[in-house]
C-alpha cells in the first residue's frame, strides 16, 4: 500500500509539473502578443490606408525625413563612437590625474533626457546666453551681424545634443570589454615593436568591438525615438513626421506608413545587435594574472593633461552645462514646488512610473522564470519578441497603442448597450491606462533582462532540491526564489520606474486632456519658449535619473579598474 500510494503521489506531482509548464508557456506566448499588439495594429493601419496619402509622403515628407534621419544617425553614432571609445580606453588602460574621479563623471549624461539637454544648449548657446554674451562684451561687438556663431537649431547641433547625453552606452559598453582583455593581448604586440597607438587601434578596438557595437546599437535607438529634442532644434526626423502627421495633418494611415518606414530602421539595428551578441563571446580574453592585469599605461607631461581633458569635457557638455543653466533657474523659481500645477504632474509622473514599474517587472518576472522552468523553444521565441519593444520609438508605439484599447473600448460599448442599454463609453483610449501600456511595452526588455540576470546567479539545484523535499513548484517559487530575486526584482522596478518618468515621446501622444507628467510639462513650457518656468520640473527629473547612475557609479568603482 505504501508503494502504491508514493507511486500515486509521483504520478501527480508529473501531472502537476506538466500543467505548470503548460501555463508558464502559455503565459509566456500571451506576454509577447501584448508586447507586439500595438506593432501589428500599426501595419494594419498603414495597409489598411486608401493610398491618397503616399504620394504626398514619397514627395514632401520621407525623402527629407529620412536623409534628416539617417544624416542625424550617423553624426551621433560617429561622435558617440569616438568620445566613448577613447574615454573608455584613458580610465580603463592609462594613469593620469583625476582618472577615478573622471570615470565616474563620465557615467553622469545618463541622468539627462535628451530633451532637457536640447532646451539648456538653446539657452546657453541662444544670443542672449551666457557664450554669446562674454564674446560680445570681450570683442566689443555691438550687434549679432557683426560677428559669426554656429546656430544651433540645426541638424548639426541635435547631433552635438545627443551625443552628449548618449555616449555613456558606447562608454560603458566599451570600458567593460577593454576590462576584461587584461594585459596580455597589448603585451605580446608591444613586444613585437607596436607602440601604444597601433595597439589601442589594431589590437584592443577590434577585440571590443561587439561591445561598441551594442552600444551603438542603443545610442540608434534612444536617437530614433527622440521626439523633443529635435522638434525644439527644428530638426525634422522620421519620428517628428510621424507626430505632424497624426496629430498636425490628421492622418492616422499617413502616420502608419512612416512608422512602418521606421520599423524597418529598428528591425535593421535589432539585426546588427544580436549579431554584435553572438560575436561577444570571443572578445574576452582576460588574463589570470590579476597583478598584470592592475598595470596600467602612466602617462607623462602633456599627455596626461591632455587626458584630463578628454575625460572631462563630455561630461562637461552632457551634464555640467544642462544643470548649470536648468539649475540655475530653478533656484529663482523655488516657489515652484508647492504649485498646484508642478504637485499635480509630480503626482501623475509617479502615479504612471509606479504602475508602469509594477507591470513591467510582473511580465519580466514570468518571462524570466519560464525560461528558467520550462525550458522549451517557444519560451526563448517568447523572450525574443518580447524584447522588440524596446528598440520601437515611442511615437510608434503610441499609436499601435491606441488602436487595440480603442477596439476593445468600442467591443465593451456595443455589449453593453446591446444588454443593458448602457453606453460605457471610452474606458481606456485616453486614459493612463494607454501611457502605462505603451511604457510597459518600451521598457518590458530593461526589467526581464534585470531578473533574468538575477536568475542565472541561482543555481537551477535549487529548484531541485526543494521538489525532493516535498515543495511543489508554487511553494518553490514563494519561498525560495522570490526572496533570492528580491535584488534583483527591486533594481528592475527602480530602472523601469525612473526610465518611465523621463518618457515623453509615448506620453505627449497618448495622456488625457489636462493631464501632465512632468516630463509633459516641460515639454509645454518649452515648446512656448518658457524654458526657465520648466527648470523645476525639469530638475526633478534630472534628480530622479542620478538613482540608477549612482549604482552604476558604485560598480565602476567596485571593478578592478575603478582601484
Amino acid at each position: 500500500m505504501q508503494a502504491i500510494s508514493r507511486f500515486a503521489l509521483m504520478k501527480k506531482r508529473v501531472k502537476s509539473g506538466a500543467s505548470t509548464h503548460r501555463t508558464l508557456v502559455a503565459t509566456a506566448l500571451f506576454t509577447s502578443l501584448v508586447v507586439l499588439m500595438p506593432l501589428i495594429a500599426i501595419i494594419m493601419i498603414a495597409a489598411g490606408g486608401s493610398g491618397s496619402d503616399w504620394p504626398h509622403l514619397i514627395n514632401n515628407v520621407l525623402p527629407r525625413a529620412t536623409v534628416r534621419t539617417l544624416l542625424l544617425l550617423a553624426g551621433v553614432a560617429t561622435a558617440t563612437a569616438v568620445t566613448g571609445v577613447v574615454t573608455a580606453w584613458l580610465t580603463a588602460s592609462c594613469e593620469f590625474p583625476l582618472r577615478r574621479l573622471l570615470t565616474v563623471a563620465l557615467v553622469l549624461p545618463l541622468a539627462i533626457p535628451s530633451y532637457l539637454s536640447a532646451y539648456a544648449f538653446g539657452q546657453f548657446l541662444d544670443y542672449t546666453g551666457p557664450v554669446q554674451t562674454a564674446i560680445r562684451t570681450v570683442f566689443g561687438f555691438a550687434t549679432r551681424r557683426d560677428y559669426w556663431f554656429p546656430e544651433v537649431r540645426t541638424t548639426g547641433g541635435a547631433v552635438l545634443v545627443l551625443a552628449s547625453v548618449l555616449y555613456p552606452y558606447v562608454f560603458l559598453a566599451a570600458r567593460a570589454m577593454f576590462l576584461m582583455q587584461g594585459r596580455a593581448a597589448a603585451d605580446v604586440a608591444r613586444t613585437l615593436g607596436a607602440g601604444p597607438l597601433t595597439v589601442f587601434t589594431r589590437v584592443q578596438i577590434p577585440m571590443a568591438r561587439p561591445a561598441i557595437m551594442v552600444g551603438l546599437t542603443l545610442v540608434a535607438m534612444e536617437t530614433l525615438n527622440d521626439i523633443g529634442a529635435v522638434e525644439y532644434l527644428g530638426v525634422q526626423t522620421l519620428t517628428f513626421s510621424i507626430f505632424d502627421t497624426w496629430l498636425n495633418r490628421g492622418s492616422l494611415a499617413g502616420a502608419a506608413q512612416i512608422a512602418c518606414v521606421m520599423l524597418v530602421f529598428v528591425a535593421l539595428l535589432l539585426v546588427i545587435e544580436r549579431a554584435a551578441r553572438r560575436r561577444q563571446r570571443f572578445a574576452s580574453n582576460k588574463t589570470t594574472a590579476a597583478v598584470a592585469d592592475s598595470i596600467r599605461l602612466r602617462l607623462t607631461g602633456w599627455k596626461r593633461w591632455a587626458a584630463v581633458v578628454a575625460c572631462l569635457l563630455p561630461p562637461a557638455l552632457g551634464f555640467a552645462i544642462p544643470v548649470l543653466v536648468l539649475g540655475t533657474y530653478a533656484l529663482r523659481r523655488l516657489d515652484q514646488f508647492a504649485s498646484l500645477r508642478l504637485l499635480s504632474a509630480l503626482w501623475h509622473s509617479v502615479l504612471i512610473s509606479f504602475s508602469t514599474a509594477c507591470v513591467a517587472v510582473l511580465l519580466a518576472f514570468l518571462l524570466a522564470y519560464a525560461a528558467r522552468t520550462a525550458r522549451s523553444p517557444l519560451t526563448v521565441l517568447a523572450g525574443r519578441l518580447a524584447s522588440f519593444g524596446y528598440g520601437v520609438p515611442g511615437t510608434v508605439l503610441a499609436m499601435g497603442v491606441l488602436i487595440p484599447l480603442a477596439r476593445f473600448d468600442n467591443g465593451v460599448d456595443a455589449v453593453m448597450r446591446e444588454w443593458f442599454g448602457l453606453s460605457t463609453g471610452l474606458l481606456l483610449t485616453g486614459s493612463g491606462v494607454a501611457i502605462i501600456y505603451a511604457c510597459t511595452v518600451r521598457f518590458l526588455t530593461m526589467a526581464e533582462g534585470t531578473i533574468d540576470a538575477g536568475f542565472h546567479k541561482l543555481s537551477p539545484h535549487l529548484d531541485m532540491a526543494s521538489r525532493t523535499l516535498g515543495r511543489t513548484s508554487a511553494q518553490t517559487l514563494r519561498a525560495v526564489l522570490l526572496p533570492m530575486m528580491r535584488p534583483a526584482t527591486l533594481t528592475a522596478a527602480l530602472m523601469v520606474f525612473i526610465e518611465a518618468m523621463k518618457e515623453l515621446s509615448a506620453t505627449i501622444m497618448l495622456r488625457p486632456f489636462n493631464f501632465n507628467t512632468l516630463a509633459t510639462l516641460v515639454y509645454e513650457d518649452a515648446s512656448r519658449a518658457k524654458v526657465e518656468d520648466a527648470s523645476v520640473a525639469a530638475m526633478i527629473i534630472v534628480a530622479a535619473g542620478l538613482i540608477p547612475v549612482f549604482f552604476v557609479s558604485r560598480s565602476l568603482n567596485s571593478t578592478n579598474g575603478g582601484k
